[in-house]
């Protein structure tokens, strides 16, 4: 049982910025393949479903980025999924607008969330896909970058982006990894 989970916080305050695009691509994961996401205790959103013959769970934590780990934790032992099963989809700066990448352990890059995820499982043998959504302009605090909603002319490719994640996401969960990177690390 693959457990997929995008990173994000809750609130309408916070849905069109950059650090929640994570939550954006397992939306449209979900609505593409006919997972109908619901409350999962105080933790989550989730929804479980069948994509390519996979069995997986797709996950929203309800909790703050910097406690996302609380939320998986919860919903690892609720699908019954291992940590080497969880797939966690988040922004990253590092990576230029548009690009995507998967990794399978390491540390967290900054990333609060992965950073919670870590620390609560109390392991990094999870993959990731990142989500690029680039560095900001000198002087801006990243901060305030990924707690910015995307600037007018990025809008275009936020949908693309969106889109690729969701092929790649679909494409390592049924076609293997390998060929999920080799397809999309070369976006």
């Amino acid at each position: 049982m693959k457990v997929v989970v995008g990173l994000g916080n809750p609130g309408r305050e916070y849905a069109a910025t950059r650090h929640n695009i994570g939550f954006r691509v397992v939306e449209a994961f979900a609505g593409v393949h006919h997972i109908r996401l619901r409350r999962a205790g105080n933790e989550a959103l989730a929804g479980r479903g069948v994509v390519g013959g996979a069995d997986l769970w797709v996950v929203e934590p309800l909790t703050f980025m910097n406690r996302s780990g609380a939320a998986v934790q919860f919903l690892l032992g609720e699908a019954g999924g291992s940590v080497q099963a969880l797939v966690v989809v988040h922004d990253d700066l590092d990576l230029g607008f548009g690009r995507l990448r998967f990794k399978r352990r390491g540390g967290a890059g900054g990333h609060n969330g992965v950073r919670s995820i870590i620390d609560t499982l109390g392991t990094d043998d999870f993959l990731r896909l990142k989500v690029g959504i680039g560095r900001p302009a000198p002087g801006i605090d990243p901060v305030d970058y990924v707690l910015e909603p995307f600037a007018a002319d990025e809008l275009p490719g936020v949908s693309t982006l969106v889109a690729d994640a969701c092929e790649a996401l679909r494409v390592a969960l049924t076609e293997g990894l390998t060929t999920a990177m080799n397809r999309f690390h070369t976006l």
